[in-house]
């Protein structure tokens, strides 16, 4: 099928949604039993870990930590938000930079100053944001807000309104720093994020066992397998292991001279998709399909280019002495193995 579609469903009782992109699916949402990403706390201050240059704190959820701070005393009430999943045994990830995001606009509290996404580029219409946005906030609101690209096309009401319920949320839960540790403000669920994220035009699909009429399911069982097809014939295993992601391309039956780059260079395509839908981040080593080292720039501008489409932050680390290639993507969902 063409186009785009976003489908709302369940699975095994959990909230989820998919996005299918010409009939194959490209991104997969399923909510867990972890607080969700984006939860505001009211935490309390524990015990600091001075070589890591952090500190644990108390929630109702359990423990969590945050890096990278310092003169915070134990007792300390602190507002922070969850940035990922806790793994095995750790505790979960926190900030003190708390965001509020919607759809069209994010409200941050502690970053002052009104800023448009610089992919809208028509300048009348970043005025015309510009004016919204001082309506809804004043002409010096005490808190900052980011109106993203998907404002282009949007009507000035829905806009308007996006902003006044981000303000009044950040307004509400900043100004609740007193008291025992508690939730302020719950993340999205699968389904909110889906209408937060995935703006572009897409047929909604709501009805009842969607995911099994539209193919989700079958797509899903294929991202449960180590080996995925590749264009031309290749392929390549995609595994996690306990202390990073393996990722082996192989050439297949092709056996040209050009056999290596074409199949690293699908595999630079298909690689963030793969990632994505695994809920794999961390290291990622690329054991990839033999090409000769002048051959390595081509690929580099191709995983560039797949990576800047997608939606977490991945550092393309480079090779390695033995002509393995290094990523470090963020952990900012559980793997899809943890789910189903």
């Amino acid at each position: 099928m063409k186009g785009r579609q976003i489908i709302l469903d369940h699975l095994e009782g959990r909230e989820a949604a998919a996005l299918m992109v010409d009939g194959k699916l490209h991104d997969i949402l399923i909510d867990s039993d972890q607080p969700r990403v984006g939860t505001v706390y009211r935490a309390v201050a524990d015990r600091p870990m001075k070589g890591q240059g952090g500190l644990f704190l108390s929630t109702p959820d359990g423990p969590a930590f945050l890096r990278k701070v310092k003169g915070i005393s134990p007792g300390e009430r602190l507002l922070v938000q969850v940035t990922g999943y806790a793994e095995d045994g750790k505790a979960l990830p926190v900030t003190y930079k708390v965001l509020f995001k919607s759809r069209y606009a994010i409200v941050t509290p502690d970053a002052p100053g009104l800023n448009i996404s610089r992919k809208i580029r028509d300048d009348d219409l970043r005025d015309v944001l510009l004016g919204i946005a001082h309506e809804v906030m004043g002409e010096e609101p005490e808190m900052g807000l980011i109106l993203r690209s998907s404002c282009e096309g949007a009507e000035a009401g829905e806009i308007a309104e996006d902003i006044m319920a981000m303000y009044d949320l950040a307004q509400a839960v900043m100004a609740d720093r007193t008291g025992d540790a508690e939730v302020l403000s719950e993340g999205d669920g699968p389904h909110g994020q889906a209408w937060r994220e995935w703006v572009e035009p897409a047929d909604i699909v709501t009805e009842a066992g969607g995911f099994e009429i539209h193919g989700v399911l079958d797509q899903l069982e294929d991202a449960q397998t180590a080996r995925v097809k590749l264009e031309g014939g290749a392929y390549m295993f995609v595994e996690p292991t306990r202390a990073m992601v393996a990722v082996d391309v192989n050439t297949g039956g092709d056996t040209s001279p050009a056999a290596g780059l074409k199949a690293n260079l699908a595999a630079a395509r298909d690689l963030p998709r793969q990632l994505r839908l695994r809920g794999l981040g961390g290291q990622i080593t690329l054991d990839l399909a033999p090409m000769p080292k002048r051959d390595r720039r081509t690929f580099e501008q191709s995983l560039r280019a797949a990576l800047k489409a997608d939606t977490t932050e991945t550092v393309m680390a480079g090779w390695t002495p033995l002509g393995n290639f290094e990523l470090q993507r963020k952990r900012d969902r559980l793997p899809l193995k943890d789910l189903l």
